[in-house]
């Protein structure tokens, strides 16, 4: 399998270190990222996934852990909107440039904001889909919330 998308493309670009995990994908899985965390063998705290939301509808780009689920009320409020929902899983292929399951917050055809949940700033590295099914970047979370021009603030529900 090939490496390169426009994910690693960009990181390469920005000068980022990061390494690439590869697993055998299966679209008949219920969480893909739980699915990617158990093929590769990592914690699913540290495999994060990218679920695209409409902010007072405005798309907007949301990464977080796979064991955990998004408060939409706190997502409102990390893009500083009144109301949040998930976006259309086609709206956001469109919009990404990326087929669900492969997303990835890195080179999507149209950049929107971007908000990595806070918690997962502890680790040394996380694992993030690198823009294909079945292929994961690792790398330094602030070098992840760095690239995308992001921010790190609380999404999860509790």
């Amino acid at each position: 399998m090939s490496t390169k998308t426009p994910a690693t493309q960009m990181l390469e670009k920005a000068k980022v270190a990061f390494g690439t995990r590869e697993y055998d994908y299966n679209p008949g899985h219920e969480g893909k990222a739980l699915q990617a965390a158990e093929a590769i063998g990592a914690d699913p705290a540290r495999v994060l996934k990218t679920l695209m939301v409409e902010v007072d509808g405005k798309p907007c780009c949301t990464v977080l852990a796979a064991s955990h689920t998004l408060s939409m009320k706190r997502v409102a409020s990390a893009f500083g909107g009144k109301s949040a929902e998930m976006m259309d899983p086609v709206k956001a292929e469109r919009l990404t440039g990326y087929h669900t399951g492969g997303i990835s917050p890195f080179g999507q055809r149209k950049r929107c904001p971007t908000v990595f949940d806070a918690g997962v700033m502890e680790f040394d590295t996380v694992v993030i889909n690198g823009g294909k099914r079945g292929m994961m970047v690792v790398l330094a979370p602030a070098d992840a919330v760095a690239v995308t021009g992001g921010k790190a603030l609380p999404l999860i529900a509790e």
